[in-house]
This record gives structure tokens, sequence and C-alpha cells, in this order.
């Protein structure tokens, strides 16, 4: 995992030396509610604010933050990486995510992420590295997304390595007025699910979340 982080980080350094000469780079910021936080399928927290900020130029470098409440503090990401697009749409990046937190809700998230685009399809495969408050460990994760023209879209995304369980979420967004409005439908596997059957024991959950959000 510390030699993937190490790649990316020598690519963004690389792709830095570019920024000097880009005169075309763009800076914005959003700011968003969810009725109820969820992230690859795991509930973080009922009614939750976000904000965050991005930077990319032409040459494709990226990097950004972003901040959300999660009751016990707040989630911090960083993020940074380089990607491209060719004239017949296909797409690909590589990038490195790292999610922190100012509370005791969770600890140190790091990975690496391969993103992959065609048309309508999107394919995600992230290397990720668990703190887990001094019990490390290793997983991986697999997305893959559909998105209409007409804002429609499902995702299936499945964790692996020492990591398991597995959601899908069908989903719908448009923007009006310069404001992005969601509806998405949750489903997650018991591995996944924060809800309990009559026996105590995880199970299934279903979960129904509302969005708005603003990118200035």
């Amino acid at each position: 995992m510390k030699k993937l982080i190490h790649l990316v980080a020598g690519l963004a350094l690389t792709s830095s030396g570019l920024i000097a000469n880009t005169v075309y780079a763009e800076l914005s910021y959003n700011v968003g509610w969810a009725s109820e936080y969820y992230f690859r399928g795991v509930l973080q927290k009922n009614s939750s604010g976000s904000a965050g900020i991005d930077w990319n130029d032409e040459s494709g470098f990226y990097i950004g933050s972003w901040a959300a409440d999660v009751g016990d503090g707040l989630e911090l990401d960083g993020y940074f990486g380089y990607g491209i697009e060719t004239d017949s749409g296909f797409s690909a990046s590589v990038g490195f995510t790292g999610y922190y937190y100012t509370g005791e809700f969770d600890d140190t998230y790091e990975e690496v992420n391969f993103n992959f685009g065609y048309g309508p399809l999107s394919l995600e495969y992230s290397v990720g590295e668990w703190e887990g408050f001094g019990n490390e460990s290793d997983y991986t994760f697999l997305g893959l997304t559909f998105t209409a023209e007409n804002g429609i879209y499902g995702t299936y995304g499945t964790f692996g390595d020492d990591s398991d369980g597995n959601y899908i979420e069908i989903g719908w967004g448009t923007t009006i007025s310069d404001i992005d409005f969601g509806i998405a439908g949750i489903f997650s596997s018991d591995e996944l699910s924060d809800q309990l059957d009559s026996q105590g024991r995880a199970d299934e959950s279903e979960a129904i979340v509302f969005t708005i959000g603003k990118t200035f």
C-alpha cells in the first residue's frame, strides 16, 4: 500500500511541473446536505452537512478537500491525482484519497484510486489501508456505475481483501436554478448494515436518501 501511495505522490509531483506553465485552471467550492450520509453502502450519519474545495487544471492534475459532519467531530478528506480523457470519450485517472477524523467516530483510511470510464459506464478500483485504532487491515473496493443522460444512475459496489460486503445504489439527480437535487435508494448487505433483525443479528438494510447541494 505505501509503495502505491509513493507512486501516486511521485506522479502528482511530476504533473505539478506542468502547473506553472498552465494558464487555464479552475477553482470551485461546494456545499451540501444529505438526509442520511451513506458512503459505499455504509451509513455514516443521519442529516449531515458538508463542504469542499477543488482545484484542477487543463493538464489533468487535480487536488481537493472535503469535510462532512459525522456526529462525533468531522470527517476530513484530502485527495489528488491525474486524469486523461480522449476524443473518443474514454477517460482514466489515478489518485490518492485520505479519510481523516477529528473525533472518535472512525480511524484513518488511505487508498489509491484507479478510475476508468467510457460512455455511460465508469469503473472504480481502490486499494486501501485502515488504521483500525491500532489494528490495521487492508481492503479493496470495486464499483461499477451506469449513468443515463436523464440523470438516472445505478451503482454496484463490493469490498474485498480483509473487508466484505456489497451494495446497490439506484438514484436520480437534476439541477434546478444552479442547485443540485438528488434522491437515491441504497440496499446494503448485512456486512455493511447498521440494522439488526429480531434475533439481534446484522441484517440487510434499505434506505431512501435525499440530497441538495451547490457548486460555486
